[in-house]
């Protein structure tokens, strides 16, 4: 196959699977850069953070024009991961290779299981305070910046567990947060790497935006429980993937 058509394939899944569960699709965007496309895992964490922010963009206002947004709650999450999104940008930059992707390997590991224990429906909605906003904002604006995944698999069970988001609202203002962190460590990267390979990251990004706006529809046709652990199977076995690799 082709690295055209190579890119276009895994573009279009990891844009359904975001565009439907608000959040997973991005970690397999690194894996599918370095073992699918030939990236080193410095660049392809860069790469990967062009395309989820497109990506995320799209389905975001697939979503907004649904009601499904909450965008007060989405601001304040959001304003707290900037600062440390663009610190761990700086910071994945000085980190040795094997290093990053054994993290990325735990992260997505985590994704995985995460995905496994499906959040329960959402409460009730109720005031939203601040201090657990910012808290879970912060954590969730480290891992984007430093590992290049939008971070939805954290972001969604924190809407619904944290802040008592129903379903819907915790997908489509997760979409919101993983937008405004991947832009902002996309910022901190900006000249800190060799020229990326638009070629390439080109034709993905414009499969994944394409993908998430079908993603919503996707979702309607299977259950949410049974689109999740299908996604986490395949999350574990990138997980167990690069962890061998960076072991070796």
């Amino acid at each position: 196959m082709s690295t055209l058509a190579l890119a276009l394939a895994a573009g279009a899944v990891i844009g359904l699977a975001l565009g439907a569960l608000g959040g997973g699709g991005s970690v397999l965007a690194v894996p599918a850069l370095i073992y699918l496309l030939g990236f080193t895992p410095a660049a392809a964490t860069t790469a990967s953070l062009i395309i989820v922010t497109a990506t995320s963009a799209t389905a975001l206002y697939r979503h907004a024009t649904s009601g499904n947004v909450r965008w007060k709650t989405g601001a304040l999450f959001a304003a707290a991961g900037i600062p440390p999104a663009l610190a761990a940008a700086t910071l994945a930059t000085r980190v040795p290779e094997p290093a990053l992707t054994a993290a990325f390997a735990a992260v997505a590991g985590l994704a995985a299981w995460r995905m496994f224990a499906a959040p329960a429906p959402g409460r009730q909605p109720r005031p939203v305070r601040p201090a657990r906003a910012a808290g879970a904002g912060a954590g969730l604006g480290s891992i984007t910046g430093f590992l290049g995944v939008g971070g939805g698999f954290l972001a969604v069970p924190a809407l619904v567990s944290v802040l008592g988001l129903r379903m819907r609202a915790a997908v489509g203002t997760s979409l919101l947060v993983i937008t405004v962190n991947s832009l902002a460590a996309l910022a901190a990267r900006t000249g800190t790497h060799a020229p990326l390979h638009w070629a390439v990251i080109a034709p993905f990004t414009g499969a994944a935006a394409l993908g998430a706006w079908d993603g919503k529809r996707l979702a309607a046709k299977i259950s949410g429980p049974a689109l999740q652990r299908a996604f986490a199977t395949v999350l574990l076995a990138v997980a167990a993937l690069m962890l061998t690799d960076a072991l070796h």
